[in-house]
């Protein structure tokens, strides 16, 4: 009995599996779909949603090319058959060809996109699909003839002698064939730092703003057309953690960061979405030297709070990654842009210097979300900052000084409690956790290495110059 195993072959994505199937003189019994056991060996989670039975006569019914516009995991209940499947997406594997005999103990995984055909070899074959969508008549299909030369299967049963439909024999060839494009990803909150920079790691990708989809009202949240979507990745968020002290405030970042995130997840689950969320260092409260992604949530204000409530309504959708990072510098307004423009007045400042954290540069984080999406990391939640010694808000205020040619020596250290002091006089301050040092481990074992804050906060602050260079 072969045990259970997930092979790929020359197809991206189009994986053979090996089912094991327990017979004896009374028949036989096989686990034809287990999930748990399935995606630990290799196969996508790809959470099906209908189950369809086929059944073919005589030999010879010959059925295909055609690429459906969802996942599918095709096997055998009865009999044997041949299977053939053509990639029709865009790309440089369009037209790749694989071919596979079929019985009860061998199924096929065929993503979206790749056409698939199935020749009966004996009488009475019974096929099993599951499906990662729900089929409707208004469903678009891209065709393939199959007796297209250029592709070149080698028919068991020749098609002049096979039992073919009228419509299966006139489909195009494959010169004539458009492909089918990549689903598409949606960026929320695309005008800002992160949201950019997201923008520019992933081509094609559609950016949305706030006038776009107000994710602080859950009803355009659901009622969104998210058809033809992939990846939802939420740059969105109430970021003011001052503001959010206030009355309003407090009602707009939950409304922001929790109920519409939390809407977000529903609609994930709803449409079978992969849902890449951002979060805060400000869902911890800094009292422990580093925080990995299984501490428990002790937000210290109200931005925390509304992250926090957020990030626990993204962890129950099936496919998500939960992206938590500080510090976050880009383009836009932030910490390293304000003390480069102090540097350039001679502005002599106090900064803080007993709260603790690692610099996380945009560009790093849309690197380290294009490798989780494109490597098939397992979902969950990853820690994403820059590597590094941590260091204090001065510290990094001195670097920016002395990269930029100030005294680094201006820069004197202040405390938070006298921070807060002096800005209490404009309105709330939200409480800041001392020690924001996210640890790097689960996110380095997938592959990926983030940049040292040092090198990165030296190449922004050169890029920066450049771009203020061309301006003037």
């Amino acid at each position: 009995m072969a045990e259970l195993a997930v092979s790929p072959t020359g197809i991206p994505g189009l994986l053979v599996v090996s089912l094991p199937v327990h017979g004896d003189e009374r028949g036989w019994f096989k686990e034809n779909w287990q999930r748990a056991r399935m995606v630990a060996a290799g196969l996508p989670d790809f959470a099906p949603v209908q189950h369809s039975v086929a059944s073919n006569g005589p030999v010879g019914v010959t059925r295909g090319f055609h690429a459906e516009p969802w996942d599918k995991f095709v096997s055998l209940v009865h009999g044997k058959a041949f299977g053939a499947w053509v990639d029709l997406r865009e790309g440089p594997t369009f037209g790749a060809v694989h071919t596979q005999a079929l019985d009860e103990g061998t199924a096929v995984f065929v993503p979206r996109g790749v056409a698939n055909s199935y020749q009966t070899l004996t009488e009475d074959v019974v096929y099993s699909y599951l499906v990662n969508d729900h089929w409707s008549p208004e469903a678009s299909y891209t065709m393939l003839n199959l007796a297209d030369p250029t592709v070149g299967i080698d028919w068991p049963v020749p098609l002049e002698q096979a039992v073919v439909s009228a419509k299966d024999r006139d489909h195009p060839f494959l010169a004539d064939v458009t492909p089918v494009p990549p689903r598409r990803a949606l960026v929320l909150g695309a005008g800002g730092q992160l949201g950019k920079a997201l923008l520019a790691a992933l081509p094609g990708a559609q950016g949305l703003g706030h006038q776009d989809l107000d994710l602080a009202d859950p009803d355009a949240v659901a009622a969104f057309d998210f058809s033809g979507v992939e990846v939802v990745l939420n740059a969105a968020a109430f970021t003011a953690v001052d503001a959010a002290e206030t009355p309003q405030g407090r009602r707009e970042a939950w409304a922001t960061n929790a109920t519409g995130v939390a809407a977000l997840a529903r609609a994930a689950v709803q449409h079978g979405l992969t849902l890449v969320h951002y979060s805060s260092d400000y869902v911890f409260d800094g009292t422990q030297e580093v925080y990995d992604e299984e501490d428990p949530l002790a937000p210290l204000g109200v931005y925390g709070a509304s992250k926090a409530a957020g990030d626990l309504a993204v962890s129950l959708t099936p496919r998500h990654y939960l992206i938590r990072t500080s510090w976050v510098v880009g383009e836009g307004r932030n910490f390293v842009a304000t003390m480069a423009d102090l540097a350039a007045r001679g502005v002599v400042p106090a900064v803080v210097a007993d709260q603790v954290g690692r610099l996380t540069f945009t560009a790093d984080l849309a690197a380290a979300t294009t490798h989780l999406l494109t490597t098939g990391a397992p979902y969950g939640t990853y820690d994403v900052t820059s590597t590094g010694k941590p260091c204090s808000w001065a510290d990094v205020a001195r670097e920016v000084y002395q990269h930029l040619g100030a005294d680094p020596a201006t820069v004197s250290d202040t405390t938070t409690e006298a921070y807060t002091a002096a800005a209490a006089s404009s309105g709330p301050v939200a409480p800041r956790p001392a020690r924001s040092v996210l640890s790097l481990e689960r996110i380095t074992t997938t592959g990926f290495t983030p940049t040292d804050q040092t090198a990165a906060l030296s190449a922004y602050l050169a890029a920066r110059a450049g771009t203020s260079e061309e301006q003037a």
